[in-house]
């Protein structure tokens, strides 16, 4: 059994071409299905985010597979099967444990340690573990995955830092503030950056948010975006007196905001402490307005000064980060090599079975004179014997690291002992003719 990924992200595609390939418009449950009637895949993982679409398959040949993948990929789409070729990647095996597990821990996005993405695995496989498309391999991939991600966050700072002006903001805010569900939040202008600066205090529980614009119109559109409430240009004074926490992103080339004006509005709030934060270039407040007792004025230039730094940080933990994903991509890989031998290994403990009843029922005619109880010990010596027996084979061929090793060994056992010749039918012990064999040789065996 192999492993094999096909995917394009934003490393291989523009953004034109990931938009077509996104399969969150119709839904990943549909998309599994679809790909579940390709023959070649036998086990199926759909991951589509905004910057990658990958499809993650269990396959028994590699060449078949990736040829159906691609056909599904256009055909799905709609899209041209040789236009999609330059922008693919795949990978196979331990290759792909590798990448998974590095878009688990945030080593593959385009803000390396950005923590959505293993939330976006996690949905990923839970789609697919819904529709019953997972098996074996996927079923221990996944989960793994998700290990390495949080090992990863944890014994790394990769994650840590705010790595964009907006976040930066509001990490500020959280260290000034604590707990920001009960402050009220004031968006002078409705623009992107105070847009989505918005967006990260609302995910840090603010909800209490007014946001003011010249165009009253635009206020309002914004406010419905974030759940907020939209106020008058002229009201400006009045709300900041009120506020804990404003950001000004507006488009004007002048100040909004003088010392004089701040000053009153400080004395109004009797000094309790006011969080502002410029976005707007040129800037919105007056310099001189963070030199007011109380008063906590960043702009864009501090909130850049931290963005680098965290990413500074983020760079130097990407080597650990990176250690981390090859230790656990070994013991994978390890795994993975076992999954060639369980079929050997099943057989073979079947046909030692067998052999074991055959000769229980041979001797069935001296053992019936014994007591129930001494039976069966009998019956319980003898499946210990084979349980024994088989002990150091299962542990050898399972500490095998190479495949290709694995699959010599295993052919050896299915030559020695005839794993390939008929079995016996069930309840029949001993017809095949490997058995007989077996059970002549084992007469040894007594109770």
């Amino acid at each position: 059994m192999h492993l094999l990924l096909l995917g394009v992200s934003h490393r291989t595609a523009p953004v034109d071409v990931r938009e077509r390939l996104d399969f969150a418009t119709r839904g990943l449950s549909d998309a599994l299905l679809a790909l579940a009637t390709r023959p070649s895949a036998s086990e199926t993982v759909v991951l589509s985010t905004c910057n990658r679409a990958e499809l993650y398959v269990a396959c028994e040949d590699v060449s078949t597979a990736r040829q159906e993948l691609i056909g599904f990929l256009g055909e799905y789409h709609g899209l041209d099967p040789a236009a999609l070729d330059p922008h693919l990647y795949e990978q196979t095996d331990a290759a792909a444990a590798t990448h998974l597990f590095r878009v688990a821990a945030g080593l593959d996005s385009l803000v390396v340690g950005e923590p959505q993405i293993l939330g976006q695995v996690k949905e990923a496989y839970s789609v697919a573990a819904e529709q019953r498309t997972v098996g074996p391999v996927m079923n221990k991939l996944f989960p793994w995955s998700f290990t390495v991600g949080k090992r990863v966050r944890t014994e790394t700072g990769l994650s840590e830092g705010a790595v964009s002006v907006s976040f930066a903001a509001t990490s500020l805010a959280r260290k000034i503030f604590g707990d920001l569900k009960g402050r009220t939040v004031l968006v002078i202008g409705a623009g992107e950056m105070g847009k989505l600066t918005a967006q990260h205090l609302k995910g840090q529980g603010v909800e209490r948010m007014f946001i003011t614009s010249r165009t009253f119109a635009h206020a309002t559109a914004l406010a419905e975006s974030i759940g907020g409430t939209p106020l008058p240009w002229q009201d400006l004074s009045t709300s900041l007196a009120h506020a804990d926490i404003v950001i000004t992103a507006t488009g004007s080339t002048l100040p909004i905001l003088a010392r004089p004006q701040v000053e009153g509005v400080m004395r109004t709030r009797r000094n309790r402490p006011l969080f502002m934060i410029d976005i707007a270039l040129p800037r919105d407040v007056d310099p001189a307005v963070g030199d007011l007792e109380a008063v906590f004025l960043y702009n864009i230039d501090d909130l850049q000064a931290i963005v680098q730094e965290n990413l500074t940080r983020r760079a130097a933990e990407v080597t650990r980060a990176e250690d981390i994903v090859g230790d656990e991509v070994k013991k994978f890989e390890a795994w993975l090599s076992t999954r060639g031998a369980i079929p050997t290994l099943v057989a073979l403990r079947q046909r030692f079975d067998a052999i074991r009843r055959a000769e229980l029922e041979r001797l069935q005619p001296k053992l019936a004179g014994l007591p129930p109880d001494a039976r069966g010990r009998v019956e319980e010596v003898t499946r210990l014997i084979v349980e024994k027996l088989l002990i150091t084979p299962t542990e050898q061929l399972k500490s095998i690291p190479d495949p290709e090793r694995v699959r010599t060994y295993a052919d050896a056992l299915t030559r020695l002992f005839a794993l390939d010749a008929e079995e016996p039918a069930r309840g029949e012990p001993g017809r095949g003719p490997a058995a007989h064999r077996a059970a002549d040789a084992g007469k040894s065996v007594t109770p």
